[in-house]
């Protein structure tokens, strides 16, 4: 298996993503999806979580070899970040969603000095709003942002696009279409649930997916 089956592999194990064509979940946005991610889960079950980290450490080092500190986002990211950071020997930092309104009003948690090339770590990817908000508030603080390195994303047309026009860069250990091949292969879900799940994805603001026969 590649990386991307691997890490699918281990979310489907440990039920970090689940697929629910027939009885959907509902996201905050609202959006009726058959899919839903926690990668929060991941750190639970060790076994997963080792091969999970490995292999962001591998990806980092593959799509940002000049890394030198590891951002992780606040709170999801965080244990990522933390993790990667000791298994690559680096310094972490964090950026809170909100400035503290005390003490000394941080955004950034950790010491980054100026111009310090850092990645982000996020655990999911949907519209990649809150992502790029991190990354602002790096950019605003003169820290340069290689790039964001992610768990999983849902390969959303909206968040491509979001990416390119704030000009960041996002590297994902699985995503959604690897994963839902990979289901429909292990049994996870069968073929009128796969192109459900498609068409979902497609267009995830239209329910007709869920008429699919």
């Amino acid at each position: 298996m590649n990386r991307e089956e691997i890490v699918a592999n281990e979310l489907l194990k440990i039920k970090a993503v689940f697929l629910s064509p027939s009885n959907p979940f509902t996201w905050a946005s609202g959006i009726k999806s058959p899919i839903y991610c926690d990668n929060r889960l991941v750190i639970s079950y060790p076994e997963s979580r080792e091969i999970i980290e490995n292999e962001m450490v591998n990806m980092i080092n593959e799509y940002y070899p000049e890394t030198e500190y590891i951002v992780g986002t606040s709170t999801a990211g965080i244990p990522h970040a933390a993790i990667v950071a000791t298994k690559m020997n680096k310094p972490t930092a964090y950026v809170r969603s909100k400035i503290k309104d005390h003490g000394r009003a941080k955004h950034i948690e950790g010491f980054i000095h100026e111009n310090a090339k850092v990645v982000v770590i996020e655990d999911l990817m949907s519209t990649g709003g809150s992502s790029i908000e991190v990354v602002n508030i790096l950019r605003n603080n003169k820290i340069n942002v290689l790039g964001i390195a992610s768990i999983f994303t849902y390969n959303l047309q909206k968040c491509e696009d979001n990416l390119k026009q704030a000009n960041v860069i996002n590297h994902s250990l699985s995503n959604f279409n690897t994963l839902v091949k990979f289901a429909l292969n292990q049994n996870y879900i069968n073929e009128i649930e796969h192109r459900k799940l498609l068409a979902f994805q497609k267009d995830p603001n239209n329910v007709e997916w869920m008429n699919i026969k």
